[in-house]
């Protein structure tokens, strides 16, 4: 797929297919890494592939111990090419997906989120995690709020083209909103103060330009998190997971947690439903209708026959 420093001409043509189809930048990046993989495992160009290749292929990923979701990552990026770039649809026809594990979100209560939210080591720190938990905003979007992206007047905040190209509403807390004047007021302006006010970052990065890093809010979460005493194996994103729970728990209606979450399907937003431990200890065992009727049974000892 590439030669030295030059882009070869299959990769070139895979990129402006990539690109005439929109595929965003990260979806791009890992096309082009699993070709390049496949290439690596082939020995040379993959317009050479053959139908045994393929296979071969794929149970070398298996041996060298990679997971379904990363085996199904690395096949679809290999898809690509054959099914639009070569048009191979022999090949195509050898590619297979596994079904990846289910597994329950973790997610934390809300003594939990309360005790993280209070060992943030300053006033960004608190704003960007309560927004986490207290609208459900994954971490990229956070990092890419810009200040015309709240709106008090409506006491929403404004998610553009977030995952999937779709902008959404969220609700904006009233608590939220006195945290978010109060970091504007102390916000650093050095790197920014020629841009518009709508237009600048709510959390500007070190650099001109540019915002916050995914990887440095990560990394506050996790310090914030050891600081609590928290010892589940959380991450950023199960703040967004424990804000889905809590409303759920709450009563609202699962398609309005659907829109706040940004999901194309219900099935994604239902899975919540097997989380909601309090909803789950809530529900009525075929028991209670015996009341206190109900007595464990006793063993009868039969006499022995004569």
């Amino acid at each position: 797929m590439r030669t030295s420093n030059t882009v070869s001409p299959l990769r070139q043509r895979m990129i402006e297919d990539m690109t005439a189809r929109n595929l965003g930048r990260h979806s791009q990046r890992s096309h082009i890494y699993s070709c390049k993989r496949f290439a690596a495992f082939l020995k040379r160009s993959p317009d050479t592939a053959t139908p045994d290749d393929v296979r071969r292929f794929q149970l070398h990923l298996v041996e060298a111990g990679l997971s379904v979701s990363n085996r199904n990552r690395i096949m679809t990026g290999v898809k690509f090419l054959f099914r639009v770039t070569l048009r191979r649809h022999d090949l195509v026809a050898e590619i297979y997906h596994l079904p990846e594990p289910q597994r329950l979100p973790l997610t934390m209560s809300p003594i939990e989120a309360e005790q993280l939210l209070g060992m943030t080591g300053c006033l960004r720190d608190q704003v960007m995690l309560s927004l986490g938990y207290g609208c459900g905003l994954r971490a990229g979007e956070i990092v890419r709020l810009r200040a015309g992206d709240i709106d008090s007047a409506q006491m929403i905040i404004r998610i553009v083209q977030s995952k999937g190209r779709k902008d959404r509403h969220v609700m904006l807390p009233p608590e939220l909103l006195v945290s978010l004047r109060e970091w504007w007021r102390v916000r650093p302006t050095r790197c920014d103060a020629d841009v518009p006010v709508r237009e600048r970052w709510l959390f500007p990065g070190r650099r001109k330009g540019q915002h916050l890093t995914y990887r440095q809010l990560s990394r506050i979460f996790h310090e914030a998190a050891a600081a609590a005493g928290i010892t589940k194996r959380v991450s950023l994103h199960s703040l967004r997971h424990s804000f889905a729970t809590d409303l759920l728990e709450k009563g609202i209606n699962i398609r309005y947690i659907q829109a706040l979450l940004g999901h194309s399907k219900l099935d994604t937003t239902s899975r919540y439903t097997r989380v909601a431990t309090g909803r789950i200890a809530a529900i009525d065992s075929p028991l209670k209708q015996f009341g206190g009727k109900h007595r464990r049974l006793k063993k009868t000892h039969r006499s022995p026959k004569a």
